[in-house]
């Protein structure tokens, strides 16, 4: 499941950017992705999950837990959101995050 399937695509021409398409060698406007808003997990959410612990080590990589729990690098984003933190800058070695499971609930949860 992407991230981007139900996004909405915009095209940027703001002069701001003008420099950057330039040198670039982009004539037309920028296309940019709307930022996706995901539901927040309640309590409740989580209970209808199994979680698997995960303690944050060095070398740890959001993409790598993806493609160990639900064999997709890709699904990265899934544990970043269940955890609440956005990009690995914002875990620290001996953090206990949760991996959610099963994939499909947690789709479920996503309402996207």
């Amino acid at each position: 499941m992407s991230r981007y399937k139900s996004t909405r695509i915009k095209k940027n021409l703001m002069d701001l950017y003008k420099k950057q398409r330039k040198a670039r060698g982009i004539p037309g406007a920028l296309t940019q992705y709307e930022t996706t808003r995901l539901a927040t997990v309640t309590v409740e959410d989580a209970k209808s999950l199994s979680n698997v612990a995960h303690v944050w080590q060095t070398g740890d990589r959001l993409y790598k837990l993806a493609d160990r729990y639900y064999n997709d690098p890709e699904l990265w984003w899934i544990i970043a959101w269940y955890n609440n933190r956005p990009t690995e800058a914002h875990f620290n070695v001996g953090d206990l995050i949760q991996v959610p499971l099963p994939l499909e609930q947690v789709y479920s949860l996503l309402r996207m």
